[in-house]
Formats: C-alpha cells, structure tokens, sequence
C-alpha cells in the first residue's frame, strides 16, 4: 500500500521526500534508473519527515523490533526503532556478522544472495517491522520474512521508502503487508 492510499494523500511531506531522491540513470547497468538515497539523507527536512511518517504509522503497532535490511535498511530503522520503543535489528549479508547466525538464500531477477541474523536476537512471538529503502520484485523482503518466521517472530509488516508501482500485486511477501512511502522517480 502507498502512503498517499492510506490517509496521506496531498501530504506535502511525501512530495519533499520524492524531490530528494536522486535518480541516477544506467547505474549500477544499463537500463536501470537507480534510486539514490543518499540525498535524501542530506536533506535534514525531507529525512526527517521519512522516519516521522513511519513512526506515526508504527508508535501505536506494538512493534518490539525493528529489523533493516542491509545496506539502506539500516538507514531508517534505527531512528525508527528509538522513537517506537524497539530494539534494531540488522539482517546482513553473508559473513558480516560474528558469533552463531542463521542465514535464508534468495533468488534476485540478477542472481542470487542471503541474508542472516544473529541467532537469539529475536524471540518467538516478538513483533517486527521489516524496512528497506526500495522494494522492486519483493525477493528480499520475502527472505527477511521467511528468517523472521524460522525463529518464530511475527512479521508485522514490510515498509520501503520507495516501491516500484509494478510491484503491486506481484508478490504476496509471504501474505504480509507492505507499506510505502513513495514511487520512484524517472
């Protein structure tokens, strides 16, 4: 669901955040229209007004962790978990992390990956927002929410700041909800 289908529609905030993304044309190949975050950090106003929007969406939710995605999850959940209440939760690429973890493979449209977590960090029943900075095909969102589900966390949701409209519908996420701020810029 976007935010503009959920309450916000004519929400100055949610134009200020599209502005603020830049979009790089034929990175990291041809063909590809690369959404880039990395202004929209630098615009104090319009990141603010990112994780402000999530946090009125999930204060009242019950979430106790937040989990982000690396490398641009880890961008938002941590300010998001703080104003929540929650504890983050990093769910990062293979050899990344030390100690014991458990680890989910993926398809990507260009290959393949995982994700993995420490283990313990989660307990079963605890319930967890899953945020990422872009969703497009849903294979990785789908893979946090299968790691999440294998220690017994209840996925509360997905949030992205940006979705690709033709996502819509193509993938049920493993029957969670997703929610999504913006679409991306051409």
């Amino acid at each position: 669901m976007f935010a503009e289908e959920n309450g916000l529609r004519g929400d100055p905030r949610l134009q200020g955040i599209s502005d603020a993304i830049r979009v790089i044309p034929h990175f990291p190949k041809p063909g590809i229209m690369f959404q880039d975050i990395t202004t929209l950090l630098l615009d104090h106003k319009a990141f603010k007004d990112t994780i402000d929007i999530f946090v009125e969406r999930y204060r009242e939710m019950d979430i106790s962790v937040v989990a982000g995605v690396e490398a641009r999850g880890f961008m938002f959940g941590p300010s998001i978990a703080l104003a929540i209440g929650a504890k983050f939760l990093p769910l990062r690429k293979p050899g990344k992390l030390p100690g014991s973890v458990i680890s989910e493979a993926y398809e990507l449209e260009y290959g393949s990956d995982c994700l993995e977590m420490h283990v313990g960090a989660v307990q079963p029943g605890e319930r967890v927002l899953v945020i990422d900075d872009l969703v497009a095909t849903g294979g990785t969102l789908s893979a946090a929410i299968r790691l999440l589900d294998r220690v017994g966390a209840e996925v509360v949701e997905c949030c992205c700041v940006i979705g690709v409209p033709e996502f819509k519908g193509r993938c049920s996420l493993n029957g969670k909800p997703l929610y999504i701020l913006v679409e991306p810029r051409q």
